[in-house]
């Protein structure tokens, strides 16, 4: 397979990925020159392609703003354009599979058209249930719908966010018991701060993100923070690091996925709105 991974960082899911089967032919995109994630590849021999975003959105962020670019203004699709090309130009054909890994930066409808459903990209919470957003958002989502667990979910992407048809999900990490196994390891009072946390949102009937947001103080909301940052960086090693390359190389180099439209196929079997869990019972 030509697997091409794009990174913005330290690349260390497309560390993982290539760990569990090097044999594959490996192409990876940055967008932020000599990060490191980039330098881990130029040490594996891959192909390595940097071009910055920053110059093709200068003039889309003086009009709209920063924060406010569109997904698919023609700035990014012309970005994404030359990055393509330069992608197909030096691995002289067209990927097998997109995995990104740790990428800052949206997709456009034009490669979502262009290649879908080769996209991957994973996230740190359950897709299936809504538990979308940054960093640590979803683990707050989580505990405030009232999960005892959290999960990594692996999907394809689309033109929404994080709402693609999901391939697979990480086996649970749960919530209490890893809050005790941190605070054992020195970072303290998380599970104390989980409680008041819990205990606000049920004293005050709090059970979204959003209206967590409008009735919590500053420090509560800090504590929630804390609380969640600490989970998804346990979730990351757990859940991230395991499931990535698990689909890339047990289910897909394998040929053991079907994509219909919006409905994904394992062995033949129809995937429910999760995807496939790895703590199924299923073959690796």
């Amino acid at each position: 397979m030509t697997i091409v991974c794009f990174v913005s960082g330290s690349g260390t899911n497309y560390e993982r990925i290539v760990q569990r089967d090097p044999d594959h032919s490996y192409v990876v995109f940055t967008n932020r020159p000599d990060c490191e994630g980039v330098n881990k590849a130029r040490a594996n021999n891959h192909i390595t392609i940097e071009l910055s975003h920053l110059p093709y959105l200068k003039a889309a962020r003086d009009r709209y703003g920063s924060m406010s670019v569109p997904r698919s203004c023609p700035e990014r699709v012309r970005f994404e354009q030359d990055v393509w090309r330069l992608i197909e130009d030096r691995s002289e054909k067209a990927p097998d599979l997109i995995c990104l890994a740790g990428y800052d930066q949206w997709l456009t409808d034009w490669t979502v058209d262009k290649y879908y459903p080769k996209i991957l990209n994973i996230h740190p919470g359950d897709t299936a249930k809504g538990h979308s957003g940054l960093h640590w958002i979803p683990a707050a989502k989580a505990i405030l719908a009232g999960d005892t667990e959290i999960r990594s979910t692996l999907f394809i992407v689309d033109k929404g966010e994080d709402t693609g048809p999901v391939l697979a999900q990480s086996r649970p990490l749960q919530i209490v018991p890893t809050l005790r196994a941190l605070e054992s390891e020195g970072t303290k009072g998380l599970v104390d701060g989980f409680e008041e946390v819990t205990g606000f949102a049920k004293k005050h009937t709090v059970s979204s993100y959003g209206d967590f947001e409008k009735s919590a103080d500053a420090e509560l909301k800090a504590v929630m923070k804390r609380i969640c940052e600490n989970l998804q960086s346990a979730l990351k090693v757990a859940g991230d690091w395991e499931l990535y390359p698990f689909v890339v190389h047990a289910l897909l180099a394998r040929g053991r996925v079907k994509v219909i439209d919006r409905t994904v196929y394992i062995d033949g079997r129809q995937m429910p709105d999760h995807g496939y869990r790895m703590d199924q019972e299923l073959l690796e």
